[in-house]
């Protein structure tokens, strides 16, 4: 998927208040950009990195400019958490994994709880009844952390996150498809792990899931500068 244009390339100065970040532009101009991710970003902030950020002349924006990615060493950093689930929607339209691919239908954000919603639902047609094949659920995490070559989910502790995975459990109990797709949006990792480090709980949960029956799917993304997609290819996962 190209990314918003038009777009502009300076160095941070420093991330606060979780969503802003001051940014040198080119020119020597200091802007304040919006920050997509709630996450700590953990390692991905060292002052004069160099930083992608879309442009938005809309007058009716707070700010014009939006962060999009961060260079870390070799990689870009996609930091925009609502990437991942467009770029997962337009993997299943057109290179859908293997185990996609009985599945026609795909809807968002839909409700399994009064309170909990799920970010993907795969099915074979759009009419679910008691005699329809079960459906495949889908949640999807944006990766930014890594340790060496090795992509690390989450960045900080989240009780949310928990939540998911107990939630795609419940789904399986239920004779569902569940999945935890992670979406790593640099190009510099080989495999993916929980980072028990900072979230033990998190770690325990993504295993027990594993073992009921939740697949985990890890998909590396590209970026050439100017789009970004997702390979097809997943990593490997070590839990």
């Amino acid at each position: 998927m190209n990314l918003p244009k038009p777009l502009a390339e300076g160095r941070l100065i420093k991330r606060y208040k979780r969503f802003f970040a001051d940014i040198e532009l080119g020119n020597g101009e200091i802007i304040t950009a919006h920050v997509p991710n709630t996450g700590s970003l953990k390692g991905c902030l060292e002052e004069g990195s160099l930083c992608i950020l879309s442009v938005n002349d809309d007058p009716r924006r707070k700010l014009k400019y939006t962060l999009q990615l961060i260079r870390v060493g070799k990689s870009w950093v996609g930091v925009n958490t609502s990437l991942p689930n467009q770029l997962v929607e337009e993997l299943f339209h057109t290179h859908p994994l293997p185990h996609w691919q009985d599945f026609k239908c795909l809807q968002r954000e839909v409700k399994i709880t009064p309170q909990s919603r799920i970010d993907l639902r795969l099915s074979h047609n759009h009419t679910a009844g008691e005699d329809s094949p079960p459906a495949h659920f889908i949640e999807v995490k944006n990766v930014t952390l890594a340790e060496g070559t090795q992509a690390k989910f989450p960045d900080a502790p989240t009780e949310r996150g928990q939540k998911h995975l107990l939630e795609l459990m419940a789904l399986v109990d239920q004779g569902q498809g569940a999945e935890m797709v992670y979406v790593i949006q640099r190009q510099d990792c080989q495999t993916f792990s929980p980072a028990d480090a900072i979230d033990p709980k998190y770690g325990q949960l993504l295993r027990q899931a594993a073992k009921k029956g939740v697949r985990v799917t890890v998909l590396p993304t590209e970026f050439d500068g100017k789009s970004i997609w997702l390979k097809d290819q997943p990593l490997e996962t070590i839990l």
